[in-house]
């Protein structure tokens, strides 16, 4: 996803007359401007603006996943953290996130951007004449560049559900979205040195999903597990209010990654480049589709039975798996690439149990196991990549991530205390944290 020379002006879109796109007769330079030269700019803004608010979208299939995989009890605090963190995200990425991702000039040459570099939009109406038009409006790109932001947040919430308390949880929020994910993800997309490097990640099975895959595991390690989880050596099952609601979350995220993926192609200016996003959907789902299915079969396998939130996870999983290289593979080759992150899921869920990490909905398996392994398998369909090279990327960037995300959950543990008490664990979260339920009138007469 970083930004490449292709955004060019040298295709020619449409054969009408450059007279016919012209704003006014009266303005001879904006006339001489035919789609040829404002095309590019223009469906390169309106891809960021499409793809920006089916990212969006992903915040709602988060919240409904979530909301399913928690107990009753625990929906609305689960709730409340999932629009907490997108508002969190959405004013911090402006404050000193944008600027840290993409610099215009380092601190420290490729590996620490400006703070507090305010985003300037263009002005109301701005002419042809006017606008740059190299790249995409800078709004656009504002937008579209945030909402992975906030996705990456949205990934550590899942984890930690049930047990933690909220404002913590939100000044994580803070430090994650303005100052952990953008300087990770500007040593590759905002042309640091992982760039120089060679390091390979399209859409951001890395710098997204895993980052918030290790800032959610050093969570999980600080927090602790939830109460009765694991006990006298046994592990304890403890099963989602509303797998309905799950499964809509699920598919949410499904349609919502198109977005994530296709607009990462940063460029539809061109024939090619749509051809391209078109290739990037078409992958998106089939690996999306070969994550499930691998899932499905393999409980059915080893458990005798499908699990439906393995299934969904293994969706998922297909999904993150994919995300590093939708453009280059073959279908069979998104097949393939998505059926290992849904195996990856299955295996990898009743791992951490044993090694008594507790995660909520799964979300270290998918985001952070199926990450690294989309990003170590780009070289196969990616010239110019090498396993050496992915490798030491991820390693970065998760030693990064999970140091500042331990350090974080440290002191905020130390300072203000980041879980709820037992009597509040027990009592649930909903009514000790908020004093209101999502099912008020559940079980009563």
């Amino acid at each position: 996803m970083s930004r490449r020379a292709g955004v060019a002006l040298t295709a020619v879109l449409c054969g009408a007359p450059a007279a016919g796109f012209a704003q006014s007769a009266a303005a001879p330079a904006q006339a001489a401007a035919g789609f040829d030269q404002i095309g590019p700019y223009i469906m390169t803004t309106l891809l960021f603006l499409i793809g920006g608010f089916l990212v969006m979208w992903m915040a709602a299939g988060f919240a409904m996943l979530e909301a399913g995989l928690v107990r009753s009890k625990n929906v609305t605090t689960q709730l409340t953290k999932n629009i907490g963190l997108f508002s969190i995200a959405g004013i911090m990425y402006w404050l000193t996130g944008y600027g840290t991702m993409y610099p215009g000039d380092w601190w420290i040459a490729g590996w620490i951007g400006p703070w507090f570099a305010v985003t300037a939009l263009e002005p109301v109406g701005l002419e042809a004449s006017a606008a740059s038009l190299d790249y995409a409006s800078r709004a656009s790109d504002f937008f579209f560049q945030l909402m992975f932001c906030a996705t990456t947040a949205s990934i550590v919430s899942g984890t930690l559900a049930e047990r933690i308390r909220l404002w913590p949880f939100l000044i994580f929020t803070v430090v994650l979205t303005g100052f952990v994910y953008p300087i990770g993800a500007s040593w590759l997309w905002g042309g640091g040195w992982l760039s120089d490097l060679g390091f390979s990640d399209f859409a951001g099975s890395t710098l997204v999903h895993a980052a918030g895959g290790f800032a959610a595991l050093a969570g999980a390690i600080v927090l602790g597990p939830r109460m009765g989880r694991f006990a006298n050596g046994r592990i304890t099952p403890f099963p989602g209010s509303n797998l309905a609601l799950a499964t809509l979350g699920t598919f949410i995220l499904w349609l919502g990654w198109f977005g994530f993926n296709g607009g990462s192609q940063l460029a539809a200016g061109t024939v090619g480049d749509i051809t391209d996003i078109g290739r990037i959907f078409a992958n998106t789902n089939m690996a999306a589709s070969a994550g499930a299915v691998a899932a499905l079969l393999l409980t059915q396998a080893i458990y005798g039975k499908v699990d439906l939130t393995m299934v969904l996870n293994g969706a998922l999983a297909g999904l993150v798996s994919i995300t590093a290289g939708p453009l280059d593979p073959s279908l069979f080759g998104a097949l393939w690439i998505g059926a290992v992150g849904g195996v990856i899921v299955v295996l990898a869920v009743p791992m951490l149990d044993r090694l008594g990490i507790d995660d909520v909905v799964g979300a270290i398996p998918v985001h952070l196991f199926a990450g690294f392994w989309g990003t170590l398998v780009v070289p196969v369909h990616t010239e110019g990549t090498s396993f050496a090279t992915q490798v030491a990327g991820f390693a970065a960037v998760g030693i990064f991530a999970f140091t500042a995300s331990l350090a974080a959950w440290l002191v905020l543990k130390a300072t203000m205390g980041i879980r709820v008490s037992p009597e509040a664990e027990t009592l649930g979260l909903d009514m000790a944290e908020l004093g209101m339920e999502a099912y008020p009138e559940f079980g009563k007469a």
